[in-house]
């Protein structure tokens, strides 16, 4: 079968070194265009153009899918068919044409749930505890296509987006391929998404970063794991940015608790353990802006803490 596959970050690589291995024709690797990346900005590669020139395969990167120069581009191979694994962009309904056997997507949640950029860190954060990968053909909305296959995973309680995503990338990989063989085989019966069960998941901005301390120590703790590595949990203290990068909610006796105090407060210093809207947030890891990721027994002790220190001052 002669398949071209579109996709750019990390999550994408273990389905395209798949289709590889099981022996799919890959006449063309689509991805998009070399971005600035890092303290010099200087152009870089996604990461699956550096996997497809590892496999020896030929590359293009069009600005955008749908120019004619592109559809051109993708006429001319002859493909059977397409895979879609977090290309960045909505595919058109004129590349969709071009496909004969149709366009499959690999998708980082159990759909309906979740359509959208920011499934894994989405599922995190709202406090989902299990979730998976869906295989299903591409049409011209957002996540909207027949289904095809899924495959379930729970998700650990500490488990932050970074380590969930690798392993639903790898997940997705062996479902792609058994999705491309049951398709061959005729063993697949595609199932229309029910709308009504549809929820979105929103490319993140950095807004969403800021922590409100009212809510649950829980949902914090959420918040915290699924915000990684970007744009990260982050507060204030003594008018700066402080990241939080790992962290777990704690129930009462805290110890050394000064008795009861609102929200943003700190309940103990050793350990680090702030006052939520239900429960309390043990920090482990932090970060001040323009410093590393430091231990939070090392920033207690380097910053001099005292109980009457604060996070999320300015917010107030």
């Amino acid at each position: 079968m002669r398949l071209v596959f579109l996709g750019t970050p990390a999550f994408a690589v273990p389905t395209l070194e798949s289709m590889v291995a099981a022996g799919y024709d890959v006449p063309l690797v689509v991805t998009q265009p070399d971005r600035p990346r890092g303290r010099g900005q200087n152009p870089a590669p996604p990461p699956v153009k550096e996997a497809a020139l590892r496999l020896g395969l030929p590359v293009y990167q069009p600005e955008r899918i749908r120019r004619p120069e592109a559809l051109d581009q993708l006429r001319g191979l002859g493909a059977d068919g397409m895979v879609v694994v977090g290309y960045g962009q909505i595919i058109p309904q004129a590349v969709i044409d071009l496909a004969p056997l149709g366009i499959v997507n690999v998708h980082a949640s159990l759909l309906p749930k979740y359509r959208g950029a920011g499934p894994v860190q989405w599922a995190i954060i709202l406090g989902e505890t299990r979730t998976g990968v869906t295989t299903m053909r591409i049409d011209a909305g957002l996540d909207t296509g027949d289904m095809l296959l899924k495959a379930e995973t729970d998700i650990g309680p500490g488990e932050n987006a970074i380590d969930l995503g690798k392993r639903l990338a790898v997940m997705g990989a062996d479902l792609l391929v058994q999705t491309m063989a049951g398709l061959a085989a005729g063993t697949i019966t595609p199932e229309p998404q029910d709308p009504a069960q549809a929820t979105l998941a929103p490319m993140l901005k950095k807004e969403d970063g800021l922590i409100d301390w009212t809510p649950s120590a829980q949902a914090i703790h959420n918040r915290v794991r699924g915000l990684q590595p970007w744009p990260g949990a982050y507060t204030t203290f003594r008018g700066q940015t402080l990241h939080i990068w790992q962290s777990r909610w704690v129930a009462p006796p805290w110890p050394r608790t000064p008795g009861p105090r609102p929200p943003g407060h700190f309940l103990s210093l050793k350990p680090l353990v702030v006052a939520c809207g239900a429960c309390a947030l043990e920090l482990l890891e932090v970060q001040l802006e323009g410093r590393k990721r430091i231990p939070a027994s090392d920033f207690t002790n380097g910053q001099r803490l005292t109980d009457n220190d604060v996070l999320g001052e300015v917010h107030r």
